[in-house]
C-alpha cells in the first residue's frame, strides 16, 4: 500500500540509521545520486541517531528496528518528540505485524523490508519525504486492522517494560530459546541475553520460567 504526495521535494537531509556499514554506505551511494537529496547523513546507534537528528535538522531517516543500544522504534518515538517534523520509514529485516504497528503508532511514515529492490526502497524513501505513506511488498495489509486495536494496557510491573522488552517477553512466553528470539528479532544472542536479564529484574523474577508464567497471566504471547 503506497500513497504518494504529488508535490516535488529539494533540499532532502537525510539520515540513514543502521549498525552494519555495508547497508549504510550502499543506500549513502544510492541517496546521493538523487536531485531531491541534499546532505546523507549515517548512524550505526540509537544515541547517534538522537544526536545527529537534532544537530543535523536531518529531514528523513531510514531506520533500523534492531540497533546494538535498543530499538529503532522506541528511538523513532524519542526523535519525534524532539523533531516532530522528521519523517521516517523504517526498513529492516523484521516482518512482524505487531512491531509494524508499534513503529507506525511511534509517528514512522511507512514500514519496507531490506530485501525490497533498492530503486524501489529509495522511491519509499522520496515518497515519505513528500508527505506520503508507504508499506512495503510483503507487508501484511491486517497489519491495519492490528494498528486500529490500539496499543494493550498491561499492569504493574509490566508497563515498566520498553516496546522491545515486551516483544522479547512474549516471544519467551511462547516457548522460544535465546536463539530463536535473536533469529527472530534480527538480534545477538547477547543481546537477547541483556535484555531478558533487564526483564526479570524489572518483574522482580529469578528465571525464564517465572517470566514466562507471568507473561502469559497477562495475554503476552498468546
Amino acid at each position: 500500500m503506497q500513497r504518494r504526495a504529488t508535490s516535488m521535494v529539494h533540499g532532502g537531509r537525510i539520515l540513514i540509521v543502521d549498525d552494519h556499514p555495508v547497508v549504510r554506505r550502499g543506500l549513502r551511494t544510492m541517496l546521493e545520486g538523487e536531485s531531491w537529496v541534499s546532505d546523507v547523513f549515517e548512524a550505526a546507534t540509537t544515541a547517534e541517531a538522537l544526536t545527529s537528528a537534532v544537530t543535523n535538522r536531518v529531514q528523513v531517516i531510514a531506520m533500523d528496528v534492531s540497533l546494538p543500544d535498543g530499538d529503532g522504534v522506541d528511538a523513532t518515538q524519542r526523535i519525534m518528540q524532539s523533531c516532530p517534523d522528521v519523517k521516517v520509514l523504517m526498513l529492516t529485516m523484521a516482518n512482524d505485524e505487531e512491531i509494524v504497528a508499534r513503529a507506525l503508532r511511534a509517528g514512522a511514515r511507512g514500514y519496507v523490508l531490506k530485501d525490497t529492490d533498492p530503486d524501489a526502497v529509495i522511491d519509499a524513501l522520496r515518497t515519505v519525504a513528500q508527505g506520503g505513506v508507504v508499506l512495503g511488498p510483503g507487508i501484511g495489509t491486517s497489519v491495519l486492522t492490528t494498528l486500529q486495536r490500539g496499543p494493550a494496557e498491561l499492569p504493574a510491573p509490566f508497563n515498566q517494560l520498553t516496546s522491545r522488552e515486551r516483544d522479547i517477553l512474549g516471544r519467551l512466553a511462547l516457548g522460544d530459546t535465546n536463539a530463536r528470539i535473536a533469529r527472530h528479532f534480527g538480534l545477538s544472542e547477547k543481546t537477547v541475553r541483556n535484555q531478558l536479564s533487564a526483564i526479570f529484574a524489572k518483574l522482580g523474577v529469578a528465571d525464564r520460567v517465572q517470566a514466562a508464567l507471568l507473561a502469559r497471566d497477562v495475554g503476552l504471547g498468546a
